[in-house]
């Protein structure tokens, strides 16, 4: 018999219907053996030596795969195909190996799970690669000692509870100096003259509300004024428009230029795990956790190939199938002539591992629910968009005709000119995946040509300051800065959420009072670890470890000497932080008015609340109840509706007359709803089937499947033999 060990049971679940009866397939369950939880488990003494014990609630696990070793002669180490999936391949092969060689360990590496790949891997099998393994013992060893020796830091000088993490804290940096640009931000108003110009000499109103409607005919387009006289019109006020705008009632319009240029627009590369976690947030709104969580389903449904890459390459039979497909169903003009190739910029990308695509070209997402029964929406949803990423990545560029009319209003000596810009689609190549027009249509112009005006509309304006990071932009920002490696970024953000340093509201970041003290006062005393270039370099220095170049102890005690000297001066200097309080100029009511003591907001472990300013001398606190204003529960129509943070971290709507009564909701209440008792009862057995349907399908996958008789049989005539 062979064993054939992966990480997860769903995989091990689709294996068992690939290999048949000679095979036991397990899964570890991710890591099977760690660093200790409750203790530093780094003899720093003897050169950085880990040491490791078998991962809490995993001892089970182990006694099963070591009772499947004793009835195999073949060990199949099929972790995941990074470093993370390689230190688990070494792991358990040092725990199962009893030193006697009576068992043999391969390793193979599946980079999409269809049995061809799978028989393949399993056929040409290789050794485990310790290069790979040293360098995510390093990342490990590094992180636990940074969180281990500089949290305790934080917690004797800021607050207890706190932690630090290498790459985590100048995340919050990042972070935390963006919300300071923000808070220095001075708006600025300006002001923009719109008009709406007809061909024909015809009154048309083209401006409801301040934007120009929808439904705009033909002969009318929109030009903004650019040129006052001779100068730049750069109107800054209301008084610096009047002028032009009664000059524009009055004035006669001629086109003066038009320009016309064809663009095309080339399709970008597949997805690399980086752009599918930034497109998953831009286009669904998705948290980076939640897309490498999705992702991993669809890779070990079989749907997607391994979602943790760099690289752009493509296989020849992928971009083979992708371009029968193109061919097939939109027809050849959206061929091109050639196979489209993308060059992989990362230095450590492995060419033998592919961009995110589909397993199978021909698999829509449409016929993806007929093949994986029990597919959720969101899963439907990251597929189609990583089908049609992969499709249009070999389709043809799409094609614009862009126009740039220049217009001249002129009475008398006076002249202002305008612009008007348009652009046409004129063939839609690789655009036709994906839905929007995107035409901005001008009517046939001419230079010299006679045009009027229909309409006007000044608008005051300000200037914006800089967007606040969602997921998307912090991952693009980390990257581009080279902090951290696109399979840590889920981990990243969900560390510095978790922890409260910052917030997710609206599906961007805030800087929590206590997430700015903490990264101010890392950035203060512990500036190199903070530091994006020194962050970087370090990750430059864990690819080189992986590729061979560096050994991964010498790394480690380079990075630790350094900071161990640092860790001891600022125990000694440095002073406490203060956390700022918000006033509220209310008595505290444990005090009473004879000791003065006010209620003040403060940051706590998990969140916001009242205490005392007289604090630790008054005891008083309370909890922060959110509630919408003016909205009461659609249920019972007495409770307020208040906001409160789930287990999961997401905020969710409930009752404030909880457990009276039990609604909840995720998502906002309209003003004016209202539920009856039947209906809600309904509602609640419709979510009760949804979860045991899910359950059940879960079950399902997991369990493995039984072996018929023939197979039995089979099995005990090997055995024999």
């Amino acid at each position: 018999m062979k064993l054939v060990i992966v990480e997860s049971p769903t995989k091990a679940r689709k294996l068992r219907g690939y290999l048949g009866s000679d095979y036991i397939v397990e899964a570890s369950v991710g890591h099977i053996r760690d660093l200790p939880t409750k203790s530093l488990g780094i003899n720093i003494e003897k050169d950085f030596e880990p040491e490791y014990e078998v991962s809490p609630g995993k001892k089970k696990v182990l006694a099963q795969l070591k009772k499947a070793a004793k009835e195999s002669d073949t060990v199949y180490l099929a972790m995941d195909p990074d470093r993370e999936g390689e230190a688990i391949a070494w792991h358990v092969k040092h725990l199962l190996d009893d030193n006697k060689g009576s068992l043999k360990f391969v390793r193979s590496t599946f980079h999409q799970i269809t049995k061809t790949a799978v028989m393949d891997a399993i056929n040409h099998p290789s050794e485990i690669i310790l290069d790979l393994v040293d360098a995510q013992q390093a990342r490990r060893v590094v992180d636990r000692l940074v969180g281990y020796k500089v949290s305790p830091v934080l917690w004797k000088k800021v607050r207890r509870g706190l932690s630090a993490g290498r790459v985590q804290s100048v995340a919050l940096r990042l972070i935390v100096e963006r919300e300071r640009e923000i808070e220095a931000f001075k708006a600025e108003e300006y002001w923009e003259v719109n008009v709406g110009l007809n061909t024909e000499d015809k009154k048309i109103t083209i401006f409801e509300d301040g934007k120009p409607k929808e439904d705009l005919v033909e002969t009318v387009f929109l030009s903004q004024v650019t040129k006052w006289g001779s100068k730049k019109f750069e109107p800054k006020q209301e008084a610096d428009i009047t002028p032009v705008v009664d000059f524009l009632k009055i004035a006669s319009y001629q086109v003066t230029d038009v320009e016309q240029k064809q663009r095309t627009r080339q399709s970008l590369p597949p997805f690399t795990t980086s752009t599918l976690q930034q497109a998953a947030a831009n286009k669904f709104g998705y948290s980076a956790k939640q897309t490498m969580a999705l992702a991993q389903q669809l890779y070990e449904e079989g749907l997607i190939t391994y979602h943790r890459t760099d690289s752009v390459n493509l296989a020849t039979e992928a971009i083979a199938a992708a371009r029968s497909v193109i061919s097939s169903k939109y027809g050849d003009k959206y061929l091109p002539s050639q196979p489209r190739l993308f060059a992989t910029k990362s230095k450590n990308a492995q060419e033998a591992h592919e961009a995110i695509r589909p397993t199978d070209a021909d698999l829509s997402a449409d016929l993806a629910i007929q093949k994986i029964k029990g597919l959720q929406p969101q899963q439907e949803k990251l597929y189609d968009l990583i089908w049609k990423r992969f499709i249009a990545s070999q389709m043809e560029s799409a094609i614009y005709q862009q126009t740039k009319a220049t217009i001249e209003a002129r009475k008398d000596s006076q002249i202002a000119e305008l612009q008007a810009n348009g652009s046409v689609k004129e063939f839609d190549g690789w655009m036709i995946l994906f839905s929007g027009n995107g035409d901005t249509l001008l009517p046939l112009l001419t230079k010299g040509q006679e045009i009027y005006e229909s309409d006007l509309f000044a608008a005051q304006k300000f200037t914006q300051p800089p967007a606040r990071y969602n997921d998307a932009s912090l991952i693009k920002e980390l990257e581009k800065r080279g902090i951290g490696r696109p399979s840590t970024y889920a981990s990243i953000i969900s560390v510095i959420v978790d922890r409260s340093y910052v917030e997710r509201k609206e599906k961007r970041f805030f800087a929590a009072q206590i997430g700015k003290v903490v990264s101010d006062f890392l950035v203060e005393h512990f500036p190199e670890i903070m530091s994006y270039d020194f962050t970087a370099e370090m990750e430059e220095d864990l690819d080189r470890i992986a590729r061979g170049e560096k050994e991964w102890k010498k790394v480690v005690k380079n990075f630790f000497t350094p900071l161990s000297k640092k860790i001891g001066d600022v125990e000694k200097t440095a002073d406490r932080a203060e956390i700022p309080v918000v006033k509220t100029g209310i008595a505290c009511p444990t005090c009473g008015e004879t000791e003065h003591g006010e209620i003040v907001i403060r940051d706590g472990r998990f969140g916001k609340f009242k205490s005392c300013s007289r604090f630790p001398e008054c005891k008083f606190t309370e909890n922060i109840v959110e509630k919408l204003e003016g909205q009461l529960c659609p249920l019972c129509q007495k409770g307020d509706i208040v906001i409160k943070p789930s287990r999961w971290g997401k905020p969710f709507f409930g009752c404030g007359s909880y457990p009276e009564c039990n609604w909840a909701s995720w998502t906002k209440p309209a003003p004016d709803l209202k539920i009856s008792e039947s209906e809600w009862k309904e509602q609640q057995a419709a979510r009760a089937e949804r979860k045991k349907a899910r359950d059940e399908a879960n079950e399902a996958k997991a369990k493995p499947k039984k072996a018929t008789k023939s197979s039995k049989k089979k099995s005990t005539r090997t055995k024999k033999k």
